[in-house]
């Protein structure tokens, strides 16, 4: 298997991935849910940060450090920073509070400055929030989005007929790179006969909903 379907397996068996009926933010009903929050013990949140790392080192993004947006992306951001040390790859990281500390160091930006190139990374891309407020930090500290690293991409249409992926790529310019998307899904379901009754459901979600690739 790929790393990316090793990953779709290590979130079944950590129940993050689920299979059944989930109202989604849009409305839509969907034959699967996602909720990288229930990666929340170390040893998850270690093998988690292992498969960002392949992810990033797999693609050909450049970035001089990394930022996680509070607050989901905080525990991600220090535990793929180590990942990385542990590849070989030192990376500077920071994080940012929801409201600025007016005492101490004061500011809203714990850890390294924002300065070079800045990979942001978060668990998903749904309406593109916490995406467009980092890149207003980023840009505020005179340094540069280079990207975004998300654990999965849902490859389904916002609100109009692009992703909330590729709508993010579209407004800020940059890469969106997912350690899986739901055409891995779909190709893990197929490979897989423990989980055959889920594909028909998955793949017709993705003939109403999903986006080209």
């Amino acid at each position: 298997m790929s790393f990316r379907e090793n990953f779709i397996e290590f979130a079944l068996s950590c129940q993050v991935l689920r299979f059944g009926e989930f109202k989604t933010k849009a409305g839509r009903l969907s034959p699967y849910f996602f909720n990288a929050g229930l990666f929340n013990d170390g040893n998850s949140l270690c093998r988690l940060s292992e498969f960002y790392a392949k992810a990033v080192e797999g693609s050909d993004i450049r970035f001089d450090m990394l930022f996680g947006p509070a607050y989901k992306g905080i525990p991600l951001v220090a535990a793929i920073s180590i990942a990385l040390a542990q590849r070989g790859n030192n990376f500077p990281f920071a994080f940012n509070r929801k409201e600025a500390k007016d005492h101490g160091e004061g500011g809203n930006i714990v850890g390294a400055p924002l300065k070079g190139r800045v990979l942001i990374v978060d668990d998903v891309i749904s309406a593109g929030t916490s995406v467009r407020e980092s890149v207003e930090l980023i840009h505020a500290a005179g340094a540069i989005p280079a990207g975004v690293l998300i654990a999965l991409d849902r490859q389904e249409r916002g609100q109009g007929e692009l992703s909330a992926v590729q709508e993010v790529q579209r407004d800020y310019g940059i890469p969106v790179i997912a350690v899986a998307g739901l055409a891995d899904l779909i190709n893990f379901l197929s490979h897989h006969p423990d989980f055959a009754a889920h594909q028909a459901a998955v793949a017709a979600y993705r003939e109403r909903y999903g986006v080209d690739v």
